[in-house]
């Protein structure tokens, strides 16, 4: 039967099941969002997966009208008797839609098979946990605290996650199941005096609200009755001693623990379905992708049954029987006999004409044109984000084609106007309606694939200056670098008031308890300090000379090594490089073909790389991202770029097992192009590499892929162009100096995931040039990371966790020698799994073969030494279990768990240790600072760390270690940042080095972020912090621009802030050094040499000479007003005249 996605068959009452035969792809979106508005009543669709669930969830997303309601109910993400719990935010989903799924009068709920197969809690639970307050509510404050905790939400000092509270005073914040914001309730007595939305970064109160509602934590209870029946159920269910289980007694105080969903039957008389919870007159709709929903279901009861008999074992932790846990398959498809079904048949594949966009010819749209032309109706192409429609957007009117964007499928059904639009939608299969004349196109039709979304991240890694400078992270105690007083401690910010006028101060403590107090406006001239053992640095004492001493040793041998440093980098600013063409349209016909969506930090650092190789000058350029983030297509479309203009292209990796992978992806990408790529390896034949070196000398290839064999200079290039170096630390000193060799001949791109500090930082002082690639890719999960002593119990765990959902597990063991004991052990914890090793004392054709086994599958575990660290890429391994990990430096653990987690899984990271009582302190931290940074893109962070536990004594050699300790790491940076731009122009450098030269500004009002205006004591510091450094107004705009977004219009006192801060910029580029103004008079005190026409200053004595008067040599004095607003414009009005 043909089914008309516009207008499906729609079941009667009397119908229990219809079938719709023949669709596929958008077609069923469409008819199932038409089904809805034909219906009064709420459907449920039901997918054979809950990757098919998610994709249908997105297209009928595109199809409805907004205020049509859509729910996706989501799977736990756990394996069935998992020892691990889903995420807060998905139980907050699952709960909000449980909720609204008994009063659902009409609407879509999309979920999948194997989420329907879990039993839930019954309705009567969550109804009983159901709050709402309303402001003028009488409520009791202890009580509410009673009702919090009996529902599952935990106390904590700052709310931040789902399923939490905290109290403080008469005000309560919560952030409550199903809510997308956290909640600030105040009380006034006991009464509700005020309900306000948060925001969790700034903890800023948003909006007013009237009233709240609040639903349990947790799927299950953890009141004392909840508790007394769950013990009384499993002394009655399972044999052995209770108090021998840790899962018993830990549930037993009250206490959730990993998995504890998987005991639910333990804690309710009966457990109930998702279909409990649906309204009678619902409508299920089955919708068969590959394969069919019976089939699915089967195969999630076998693997239920598989996990259960697999880790029943564990006396410790019994497990519920699978029919008391789960659906059996029977049951399941019995309760769905209760709804009127529609079955979508497994659907046939629309055939649809290719309609390829090929760039190589004059007219690259001409199969799309000619289908227009010979197919009148009405035309929609979707493209996959904002970005992919700019591109389609551009490229059309490049050809002459005209479109109209719209915003939705209903503007487009509705519009007359035009017959060809455009539009942002998720739609990847085509849809073909020529009864109605209506076609719409994907992207997979124009460019022969689908292009892959990326969702930008919520949270975005900062700048390189505002991670390594920043003061956001400061604790109290920590140690401070005064430019001019020396090492102090960090106490706080305090505010005095003097004369009426609030002003606030960095409070820093130097020996014998004596305090410095440090201006807002001052900032500048405070760094953290940095250095390897913090707790064993002295005080310095104030008023001695011991800080000037320190730093004028410091700055001679900073003097010393800038010169070094400058004397290294003149070459390559001197030589003239090779300036390429400018992108034509081969670059972006080659950048379209990207098969992902390009993040925004990718498409910056693309578009710094080709504008550095278009310069005259040669380009040194880092591109620092964490690993899985796209820097290898950073690298692609500079290679193409320069194999396009003639020219020759190395790519400089560490193993020849990351070149052959390269060589793969390389190959792939450049396949449609006439570009000839090649590699350089030990473990080809010598007639081989002697062929291969020919092509190379001869130009016969373009791109050439291998590990250091490349820098032999008995190799003759043709005409190189580009060298492309990954992972420039793990090669040698002689690869080094080579390299460096080649720096002032032609561009140079390194690639990196966690850079060493002495790249980084000479990155930092300009040297070389920086981009960072800190957004995620789509769907990358952060890797959750334990740290625990050597456990066969928890290896076993975690190594079948992993296999049991078909995924691969890395065990890293460095010491070669004592790999075959380990493999024994490893095979005694867990004798079902396949494993084998690799290491680097193994013959490299024998070492391929087993990486080449391991990457197709046909092993579940690897042994394996730090040779995995760079670059294989093995989507299926998402588990890495590290042996002895207080061995490893930070930026090694880092580059190691980069490993796993390179797919859409959750991905996991245990950090092994013999004792954690007898590690090292340096160890620990180390340990402690991978752990706690689990969120994505932390490479550049985690480096800057690392400088700190390590010291940073390898920057420049061991000779500088000792000044650096003595001044601090990051003012060390700055002064050698200072006297290399001195000496690049050609200045003398100062023998000491102050901040006198920055202008001291008094204007005796309040200028500061008042408490209430900014509460968080480290937001405020951080802001004083970057407005003392700003360089100009544009900064200091961009800076007032973001303040006012994220706390709402500046009061009085941060208006005045920014007035300061613009007369400060003001003054100094006239060469004053202080301005001093009170009710009275004010006082301008100018540099021995200032920028100002002497003239400007007699002429406004002459004429204004009672308001005007130099007092001294340099100093002008003038009469000054008593309101606040009108003097600071009074001060701006004299700096211009001057200026």
């Amino acid at each position: 039967m043909h089914i008309n996605p516009l207008h499906p068959p729609t079941p009667k009452d009397h119908d229990n099941v219809i079938t719709w035969d023949n669709l596929s792809g958008a077609a069923i979106s469409l008819s199932i969002a038409n089904l809805s508005h034909a219906q009064n009543k709420p459907i449920i669709v039901i997918t054979s997966d809950i990757h098919a669930a998610e994709k249908l969830f997105h297209e009928l997303k595109f199809f409805l009208n907004e205020d049509e309601n859509i729910l996706l109910f989501s799977d736990r993400e756990t394996l069935p008797y998992d020892h691990f719990s889903p995420h807060e935010d998905l139980t907050s989903e699952r709960l909000h839609i449980l909720s609204q799924l008994p009063n659902i009068k009409r609407g879509i709920v999309i979920t999948s098979i194997s989420t329907l197969m879990h039993r839930l809690p019954p309705k009567s639970f969550l109804t009983a946990h159901q709050f709402c307050w309303k402001i003028k509510d009488s409520v009791d404050l202890s009580k509410i605290q009673k009702e919090l905790t009996d529902s599952g939400y935990r106390r904590v000092e700052q709310v931040i996650q789902h399923g939490e509270f905290a109290v403080r005073g008469a005000i309560i914040d919560i952030f409550p199941m199903g809510s997308d914001t956290p909640y600030r309730i105040e009380l006034f007595d006991n009464e509700i005096d005020s309900i306000r939305q948060f925001d969790i970064d700034t903890q800023k109160s948003i909006s007013k609200i009237n009233e709240m509602n609040l639903l349990p934590a947790h799927e299950f209870p953890l009141t004392e009755e909840a508790i007394a029946h769950f013990r009384t159920q499993w002394r009655a269910k399972f044999s052995g001693n209770p108090a021998e289980s840790p899962v018993y007694q830990t549930i037993s105080k009250g206490q959730p623990i990993g998995g504890i969903e998987y005991y639910l039957p333990l804690f309710f008389e009966k457990c109930v379905t998702f279909f409990d919870y649906c309204p009678i007159n619902s409508v299920s709709v089955s919708v068969s992708v590959g394969v069919s929903g019976s089939n699915a279901a089967e195969q999630f009861w076998n693997e239920i049954k598989t996990r259960y008999t697999q880790l029943n074992i564990d006396k410790t932790r019994p497990l519920c029987e699978p029919e008391e846990t789960f659906i059996p398959v029977p049951e399941l498809f019995t309760k769905l006999k209760n709804f009127t079904q529609i079955k979508i048949n497994s659907p046939t594949p629309t055939h649809t004409p290719t309609l390829l966009i090929d760039h190589r010819q004059k007219n690259p749209i001409i199969n799309l044109q000619n289908f227009i032309a010979t197919n009148p109706g009405k035309i929609l192409i979707c493209a996959e984000s904002t970005g992919r429609r700019e591109i389609l957007l551009d490229l059309f009117k490049r050809n002459h084609l005209d479109v109209q964007c719209v915003e939705n499928w209903s503007a487009f059904l509705h519009s007359h106007s035009h017959s060809r639009f455009l539009t942002i939608a998720p739609i990847s299969e085509a849809l073909f309606l020529p009864e109605e004349k209506i076609f719409l196109l994907t992207e997979t039709q124009l460019f022969g694939h689908a292009i892959i979304p990326t969702h930008r991240a919520k949270k975005r890694a900062q700048d390189p200056d505002s991670i390594i400078r920043s003061l956001a992270e400061l604790q109290i105690g920590a140690l401070i670098v005064h430019i001019d007083h020396g090492i102090g401690k960090y106490s706080g910010l305090e505010k005095i008031i003097t004369d009426n006028i609030e002003s606030e101060y960095v409070t820093l403590e130097y020996a014998d308890a004596d305090r410095v107090y440090v201006p807002i406006y001052a900032l500048h001239l405070i760094s953290r300090y940095a250095s390897q053992n913090p707790e064993q640095v002295a005080l310095n004492k104030l008023g001695t000379y011991q800080w000037e001493k320190t730093k004028e040793k410091a700055a001679k041998q900073i003097r010393d090594i800038a010169a070094d440093l400058l004397r290294i980098y003149a070459e390559r600013e001197a030589t003239k490089g090779f300036a390429f063409p400018k992108p034509n349209e081969d670059f972006f016909a080659f950048r379209q073909a990207f098969p992902f969506e390009e993040t925004i930090d990718q498409r910056t650092a693309i578009d710094a790389v080709i504008d550095d190789m278009c310069k005259k000058k040669c380009m040194d350029r880092l591109v620092c991202g964490d690993v899985g983030f796209g820097k290898t297509e950073v690298a692609m479309q500079a290679a193409f770029l320069a194999a396009i203009n003639g020219k020759q292209v190395v790519v400089l990796v560490p193993t020849t097992l990351l070149a052959n992978q390269h060589v793969q992806n390389f190959q792939d990408r450049f396949s449609e192009w006439p570009i000839k790529i090649g590699i350089l390896s030990r473990l080809q034949s010598t007639k081989i590499q002697n062929e291969t070196i020919e092509k190379i000398k001869t130009g016969k290839i373009d791109i050439i892929i291998g590990t250091h064999k490349l820098l032999n200079q008995k190799i003759e290039y043709k005409d190189l162009g580009l060298l492309i170096v990954d992972e420039e630390h793990r090669f040698g000193v002689q690869q080094k100096e080579r390299i460096k060799s080649l720096r002032a001949h032609v561009d140079i791109l390194t690639l990196t995931a966690t850079p060493i500090p002495r790249t980084l930082n000479l990155s930092m002082s300009g040297m070389r040039d920086l981009s960072i690639i800190a957004t995620p890719p789509q769907k990358r999960l952060s890797i959750k990371t334990f740290i625990h002593e050597f456990d066969a119990g928890l290896i076993r765990e975690a190594i079948l966790r992993e296999t049991m959902r078909g995924g691969q597990v890395y065990f890293l063991h460095n010491e070669v020698a004592t790999m075959p004991t380990m493999i024994e052990k490893l095979q005694d914890i867990v004798p079902e799994v396949s494993m084998t090793f690799a290491h680097g004392q193994m013959p490299e054709k024998i070492l391929e073969k087993t990486m080449a086994d391991f990457y197709h599958q046909r092993f579940q575990v690897l042994i394996t030494s730090t040779i995995i660290e760079s670059g294989i890429d093995i989507p299926s391994a998402n588990t890495i279990i590290i042996n002895d990990a207080n061995q490893f430096g930070l930026a090694q653990l880092h580059q190691i768990r980069g490993r796993v987690g390179r797919s859409h899984h959750q991905a996991y990271a245990y950090l092994l240790v013999k004792s954690l009582k007898t590690i090292t302190k340096d160890a620990e931290r180390r340990l402690e600072a991978i752990s706690t940074l689990e969120d994505l893109g932390v490479g550049f962070q985690l480096a800057t760390h690392d400088l700190e536990i390590r010291g940073a004594g390898e920057l420049l050699g061991e000779a500088q270690s000792g000044q650096m300790e003595s001044i601090g790491f990051s003012l060390y940076m700055e002064l050698l940042d200072e006297t290399v731009k001195a000496l690049k122009a050609g200045k003398k450098p100062p023998d000491t080095f102050s901040r006198a030269h920055e202008p001291d500004i008094n204007l005796h009002i309040s200028a500061l972020f008042p408490d209430n205006y900014i509460h968080d004591v480290h937001t405020r510091l951080m802001l004083y912090k970057r407005l003392s450094t700003c360089e100009n107004s544009d900064a200091t705009q961009n800076i007032k621009s973001e303040i006012i977004d994220r706390f709402g219009l500046l009061p009085e006192p941060a208006q005045h802030l920014f007035s300061i801060a613009h007369l400060k910029l003001q003054a100094k580029k006239l060469g004053i050094h202080k301005i001093e103004v009170n009710k009275q008079f004010g006082y301008l005190h100018f540099n021995d040499k200032p920028n100002i026409n002497p003239k400007i200053i007699i002429e406004l004595i002459q004429q204004h000479h009672k308001n005007y008067q130099l007092s001294g040599k340099n100093i002008l004095r003038f009469v000054s007003v008593e309101k606040p607003d009108e003097r600071i414009h009074l001060v701006d009005a004299l700096l211009n005249k001057l200026s």
